[in-house]
């Protein structure tokens, strides 16, 4: 069973449109509304290959009422921890032509007697759990160190733990000593303020990170210890929608190294191609599963001793 915290989960909007354009008004062709957060989208991915998910989730006013009852009606297992305020919506914008366009709320203020109940509910997973993911952004206002006690505990249990998260929260799970911390690269330049991709995942391995695998989008994904680094390129030729990719490299990551923590290549692998077949999905937290089988043999890991 995979333990996974979302701490700002939202309402995911899709909006599809014929072109992109800013400052007129535009007619919306379809409309798709699914829980989401960066969290819930990974545990929807695992759920699809048929792993055992319990998600943690801050919830609160009707919006989080809503994102509640859509993830029962999608037959995942979660507990919502109540909170003042109304949980985020968050709308993207795709066309055929262009990047999609994200507006991502801030989040409501979570006071730190909620957070002290997120922390109740996931160590009472712990037990029964072969591994903890927390996922996504903080609310705004949040202090980083409250992903602290969640990964301790989980480390200290003997329990695998990967930490997708930014800022000074990425820094935070480093140093409570997350098995893997997967940022992008963006990410890990914009937390560890080191524009040079190995000088920042060293960083996080010297503040406590078992292993640090980066997302390079195009250019693949990689897994740094303080020996080596682990490469393998992206999917080549695959075209879509890419809101959400990282996303489910998270889960194709999580996947691979619960049922292997030592095949960090066959992990690399099994990221990039659920990377690549949620490309191919409408909407974040799926993806394309006959592709992920086919891009499997797509990828070929390299290593290199650091």
């Amino acid at each position: 069973m995979i333990v996974v915290v979302t701490p700002n989960p939202a309402v995911d909007v899709t909006y599809r449109v014929d072109e992109q354009r800013i400052g007129t008004t535009q007619r919306v062709r379809s409309v798709d509304r699914l829980p989401g957060g960066k969290g819930l989208n990974v545990a929807r991915v695992l759920a699809g290959e048929g792993i055992e998910t319990h998600s943690v989730l801050p919830l609160g006013g009707s919006a989080g009422t809503w994102v509640a009852d859509a993830v029962a009606a999608l037959g995942l297992d979660a507990t919502a921890v109540p909170v003042p305020g109304e949980t985020r919506t968050t709308v993207t914008v795709v066309d055929d032509r262009a990047h999609p366009t994200m507006f991502g709320e801030p989040g409501p203020s979570v006071p730190p007697a909620a957070w002290l109940s997120v922390d109740d509910a996931v160590r009472a997973l712990l037990p029964t759990a072969d591994a903890l993911v927390v996922s996504g952004s903080l609310p705004v206002g949040t202090a980083a160190e409250v992903v602290t006690p969640w990964i301790a505990a989980a480390v200290g249990s003997g329990v695998l733990v990967v930490a997708d998260c930014s800022g000074p929260a990425l820094l935070a799970a480093a140093d409570a000593g997350a098995t893997v911390c997967k940022p992008n690269r963006e990410e890990l330049a914009e937390a560890t303020g080191l524009p040079d991709e190995r000088d920042g995942a060293l960083a996080l391995l010297d503040r406590g990170a078992g292993m640090v695998v980066v997302s390079r989008g195009a250019e693949g994904i990689a897994a740094h210890t303080r020996t080596e680094v682990v490469e393998v390129g992206a999917v080549p030729g695959v075209t879509g929608n890419p809101t959400g990719a990282g996303d489910a490299a998270t889960a194709g990551l999580v996947l691979a190294l619960t049922r292997d923590a030592t095949d960090v290549p066959s992990a690399l692998r099994t990221a990039a191609a659920f990377g690549a077949a949620a490309v191919l999905r409408p909407v974040a937290g799926e993806v394309d599963r006959a592709a992920v089988h086919r891009f499997l043999s797509d990828t070929e890991p390299t290593r290199s001793t650091a």
